[in-house]
């Protein structure tokens, strides 16, 4: 079923310009490609929202360390990162 969009001056131009300069082969891939990325970035979205509810109920829970815990083993991480690309280096 064909779709017809309104995109307004500016995104008609830079769409004809991703035809014109041969980056797209047609107005319709430009728009499908536009359409699949909105659909990637939903589904990351609707993942992160379902990891922070799925946080906030282990927080609920009593599933949770102090942030002072969880950072100094981050800094560790970190810490002992740099220390092996200093030594590879």
């Amino acid at each position: 079923m064909p779709v017809s969009a309104d995109l307004g001056k500016p995104l008609e131009d830079y769409v004809g310009e991703l035809v014109k300069t041969g980056r797209y082969r047609s107005r319709s891939e430009v728009l499908r490609e536009g359409v699949r990325l909105v659909q990637e970035r939903e589904a990351k979205l609707a993942e992160l929202r379902r990891k922070i509810d799925e946080g906030i109920a282990a927080a609920d829970r009593g599933d949770s360390r102090p942030a002072e815990e969880v950072f100094a083993e981050l800094r560790a991480e970190i810490l002992a990162m740099k220390e092996k690309a200093r030594n590879a280096g």
